[in-house]
């Protein structure tokens, strides 16, 4: 299952935006209203849980500087990675967009593209509030 969120401006500079992406811990103010707890586990590993949702830990995988943050799930049980592209455009902005992108079953699938896509597009929005 691919899914993407819209693309968004961010009056920060690519740069700025990694950075920020980079903590963990920033993870928290990009979150839903839905959030009910967060917690930051290792300076790479973040645990939170949306209202009606279980835990998740989600670890760093990979960053390539002031373009890419790819963070994925610390279990095996929801096999899933989300990627943040990070591209400077003009004077000290850059745009972003999130992709989600698991492997499930086909009835698991169904049941978690609307909840995941609003959460892509709640952090995507979140973003560009920077």
């Amino acid at each position: 299952m691919n899914l993407e969120s819209p693309t968004v401006t961010v009056n920060k500079t690519a740069e700025e935006v990694f950075e920020f992406l980079t903590k963990v811990e920033n993870f928290e103010q990009l979150m839903p209203e839905s959030k009910q707890k967060f917690e930051k586990i290792t300076d790479s590993r973040f645990l939170f849980q949306l209202k009606g949702m279980p835990e998740l830990v989600l670890d760093q995988k990979e960053n390539t500087p002031s373009s890419q943050v790819v963070l994925g799930a610390a279990s095996d049980k929801l096999p899933f990675t989300l990627t943040a592209d990070i591209v400077n455009t003009e004077d000290g902005k850059s745009t972003t967009k999130l992709t989600f992108d698991g492997q499930f079953n086909a009835m698991m699938a169904m049941m978690i593209k609307t909840p995941i896509q609003n959460f892509i597009n709640t952090l995507s929005e979140n973003i560009g509030k920077l």
